[in-house]
């Protein structure tokens, strides 16, 4: 067993923000009886939990708990890159894309009762490098286009009342509007589309599913790319989500790589999270982070 686990969390995920207290009195007791009783350190700032996990291993540290969402994970992640200390899961943001890829569920109490019976796997990460040579990892997916627009619009306070409802308000609210063309090269040959998504996960936002042949087992990516400037062209796309058939709808290009190059500077997201607008370059790096995965996971 883990002899100084750390446990990091957002006080501002959405879950915890409502009732962190009982929350974290859950997942600490839930911890407790996976024989678990971590040191528990909050952050205070965007970023912070990367310099948290950091400062955490250069401590000793031999497991780190993620409390939050994506984002807190990705920061988190993003600190322990080939360190070899496992990551583990507890989802308490607003779509924990991660948790539910794992099949950790949504409730981090239950989540912390599993953790006991995982695996600690190397996994690869992607990452993401833009034209001045900043680079950043990411554990699920980046998307390039309509998605992080999207997500660039999304209303802070509406997502903080209403969680996943305020990104179908962003993606309702552009439809008036034709898509962004982008230009993404793969494996050589250049694509046009209005939406690239480079997923190593099947989930997306938590209930849907896109691409369904993704896996963080594997050391590439699942390249989706969705064709079309018209609005009602991604809302059709949308209906395919649902029904999990989008891949085979006209229009839609699936690709495995380990590398994939946005060509013009456009909007990003990584694992939900805004990233600028730029051209980059999303590669996978082979077993960069040690994750905490359930042994039916595959």
């Amino acid at each position: 067993m883990y002899r100084q686990p750390v446990l990091i969390y957002n006080p501002y995920a959405g879950k915890i923000r409502r009732n962190r207290e009982r929350i974290l009195q859950r997942t600490i007791a839930a911890l407790g009886r996976a024989g678990m009783t971590p040191r528990v350190l909050p952050t205070d700032a965007a970023g912070h939990a990367t310099e948290l996990a950091r400062n955490a291993i250069a401590e000793g540290a031999d497991l780190v708990l993620a409390l939050g969402g994506d984002g807190t994970l990705n920061e988190a992640a993003n600190g322990m890159a080939h360190s070899g200390v496992p990551l583990g899961v507890l989802p308490a943001g607003t779509a924990n894309v991660l948790a539910n890829e794992l099949g950790l569920g949504s409730r981090p109490d239950r989540a912390a009762e599993k953790l006991a019976k995982c695996e600690a796997k190397k996994v690869a990460m992607g990452r993401l490098t833009t034209a001045d040579g900043a680079s950043r990892y990411f554990l699920c997916m980046a998307g390039a286009g309509l998605d992080a627009k999207i997500v660039r619009e999304v209303s802070s306070g509406l997502k903080d009342r209403t969680g996943k409802v305020a990104y179908w308000a962003a993606g309702l609210a552009q439809f008036p509007h034709r898509v962004e063309q982008l230009e993404v090269r793969v494996k050589g040959k250049v694509y046009r589309c209005g939406f690239a998504l480079a997923s190593r996960v099947r989930n997306y936002g938590g209930d849907l599913e896109i691409a369904s042949g993704a896996s963080l087992l594997r050391d590439d990516f699942e390249v989706v790319l969705f064709e079309s400037a018209n609005p009602l062209r991604y809302a059709w796309y949308m209906f395919g989500v649902g029904l999990r058939r989008v891949q085979r709808m006209q229009g839609v290009q699936t690709l495995s790589a380990a590398c994939a190059e946005i060509l013009c500077g456009t909007d990003l997201q990584m694992d939900g999270e805004y990233a600028g607008r730029e051209t980059a370059r999303l590669e996978t790096v082979p077993q960069a982070l040690t994750l905490l995965i359930p042994p039916a996971y595959g």
